[in-house]
């Protein structure tokens, strides 16, 4: 089983290029990174793990600038969103970011995509929340109409880009309908979800990772009557608080990958959670 990290890199913590070197040097898979652009003071919506905001939710570097940093400083280590809200983006300006990061890296980006809690947030990037869905799975194939191999033009609900020259193009090949790079959905387990997992992704990235017993036969059902591979399905459950037993019961589930929650902490403490970490590697 591959061992991952998530973290909350803030302007605070420790800085991405430590903490990569340090992943790589100790043999953990990947750093996945968050994104929030920002925290409105005045919001609505509430946390949805109970209680008070973290701070570190208002301080988040943004996720592609710190592992485009990070992909500069190692070989192997995988590269991830965890995830990317990605309603909140301009759909031609973020393919040209993932298309370059996966370009650099050597074909170890994931995009992990997700339609985000933060009414608030949102609503200032102009998303009208009871879309968000429809507007990230028509962001989505828009980008991938930028990244296929031919100039190719896209027209949906939302957006649109006349066929174009676009490069560079990520390096990962197409896995049946999906191109681009390895594409992970967030979110909650449901019909909906699972549904636009097997239209466009590779797989789901369940945060916490609970429920997991009685949630993947169901997506696995989803995926098959969609017609694809069901030795392609990934799950990766995210942001994950490690147990000898959690992980022994994943990998009975055929589960490959975890990601493992760090402290969004300096760099004495993320380094004592990694020496901790060491003994599920």
């Amino acid at each position: 089983m591959r061992i991952a990290t998530t973290i909350f890199l803030t302007d605070e913590t420790i800085a991405p290029v430590r903490l990569a070197r340090e992943l790589e040097q100790r043999g953990f898979a990947g750093l996945y990174l968050p994104e929030h652009t920002h925290i409105p003071v005045t919001r609505d919506t509430p946390y949805p793990a109970g209680g008070e905001l973290p701070p570190e939710y208002g301080r988040t570097l943004d996720p592609f600038v710190a592992l485009g940093q990070a992909a500069a400083v190692t070989e192997h280590l995988g590269l991830g969103t965890g995830i990317t809200l990605i309603a909140q983006h301009d759909p031609i300006d973020l393919a040209k970011q993932i298309a370059t990061l996966d370009h650099l890296s050597g074909g170890r980006f994931t995009l992990g995509l997700g339609f985000g809690w933060n009414v608030e947030e949102a609503a200032d990037h102009g998303v009208t929340w009871s879309t968000r869905r429809e507007l990230g799975r028509d962001r989505m194939a828009l980008m991938r109409a930028l990244w296929a191999d031919e100039p190719t033009g896209y027209v949906g609900e939302f957006g649109s880009v006349r066929a174009s020259h676009a490069h560079p193009k990520p390096v990962q090949e197409p896995r049946g309908p999906v191109s681009g790079p390895r594409t992970l959905i967030g979110g909650a387990a449901g019909p909906k979800l699972f549904a636009h997992i097997a239209e466009y992704a590779d797989g789901w990235l369940p945060i916490g990772g609970r429920g997991l017993t009685e949630s993947v036969p169901v997506l696995r059902a989803a995926w098959e009557s969609a017609g694809r591979d069901p030795k392609q399905l990934q799950v990766v459950p995210y942001a994950v608080l490690p147990s000898a037993g959690k992980l022994a019961h994943y990998a009975e589930l055929g589960i490959e990958e975890v990601v493992l929650q760090l402290p969004p902490a300096g760099e004495a403490e993320v380094l004592r959670t990694l020496d901790d970490y060491a003994q599920y590697l």
